[in-house]
């Protein structure tokens, strides 16, 4: 699709042959956000798009999903130094814009270069999203920061939920309709042991959400917690190497999200000991994969290992 000048409705011809490949775009390496308006449109997106990636923002005062989405857009056009620019279109103010553009719902994301349109999205990702969808046209600046999603896994591994609890809280204010933050809060308050909060939160999310694989991954890890021995228990093992403690091991492993090594016990156990507790190491398997879903990387791979070693 090309970009058309709203005011001709005729599509952008290349700077070359319009004999404006000199003229300057409107976005020096130092203005990196700008409001778009009939003035400027083809001078900072169109002609500028012959120059570098033009991310065009289209909002209205009204919308709250765009109120969110603002400051992830200016953050990652700071982060990304001039890699893009990013043209911001409030549609009230420039309906004609919109109009020719076909926008018919905000927030629309259009990511423009040599005057066509490459990709497009529609309401308000989350940054982690967001930056995927940039990845896949932009090399991502060295050095970038954080995303909160990644700063929420960091503080969780190192024990600190308090914090991957406050960062899952604050995006779910900003996203309430992306349930997969409320997934990874329940994940939180399982690891922080308020696991009747993580049931309450569960069950609140509306059903396809509720039955989604990484819901069922969490309830699986409740379930399990539930069923496996205490960490307490496990250092009183000791060095026993017999199937009842090695069970009970990966039990605690798989109750503690670390669903590989209970996996690769398990796979262990059932090589050793098929006959163990009615054949628990596979019957355990089989709940892990349907916890994790089939399309699940760990799923897909043990599965195929199950298969191997039984037939």
């Amino acid at each position: 699709m090309a970009i058309v000048d709203p005011r001709t409705g005729q599509p952008l011809s290349s700077p070359e042959t319009s004999g404006s490949g000199n003229q300057d775009t409107g976005a020096s390496a130092e203005q990196v956000i700008v409001d778009v308006t009939l003035e400027n449109f083809q001078q900072v997106v169109l002609e500028g798009s012959m120059q570098r990636p033009v991310v065009l923002q289209s909002w209205a005062s009204w919308c709250e999903p765009c109120k969110n989405l603002k400051p992830v857009l200016e953050k990652l056009a700071k982060e990304y130094g001039g890699a893009f620019v990013l043209a911001r279109l409030d549609i009230e103010a420039y309906p004609q814009i919109a109009s020719q553009l076909g926008i018919r719902s905000v927030p629309d994301v259009k990511l423009i270069a040599q005057g066509q349109l490459y990709d497009q999205f529609q309401g308000a990702l989350p940054e982690s999203q967001v930056r995927e969808w940039l990845g896949k046209y932009l090399e991502a600046p060295e050095g970038a920061s954080q995303s909160p999603e990644e700063m929420a896994e960091a503080a969780l591994a190192d024990g600190d939920t308090a914090t991957a609890q406050a960062i899952y809280q604050e995006l779910i204010q900003q996203y309430p309709e992306h349930y997969d933050y409320q997934i990874d809060l329940a994940g939180v308050l399982v690891a922080a042991d308020q696991v009747d909060d993580a049931k309450q939160l569960l069950d609140s999310l509306p059903p396809e959400h509720r039955e989604a694989p990484k819901a069922r991954g969490v309830r699986a890890r409740i379930a399990f917690g539930e069923e496996a021995p205490t960490q307490a228990e496990i250092d009183a093992l000791g060095e026993r190497n017999d199937s009842e403690a090695n069970f009970q091991r990966a039990m605690r492993q798989i109750a503690d999200g670390r669903y590989e090594d209970g996996l690769e016990a398990l796979l262990a156990l059932l090589k050793t000991d098929r006959a163990y507790g009615d054949d628990a190491a596979r019957k355990t398997l089989l709940r892990v994969f349907d916890a994790l879903g089939a399309d699940h990387p760990l799923t897909v791979t043990y599965r195929r290992r199950l298969f191997a070693l039984l037939y």
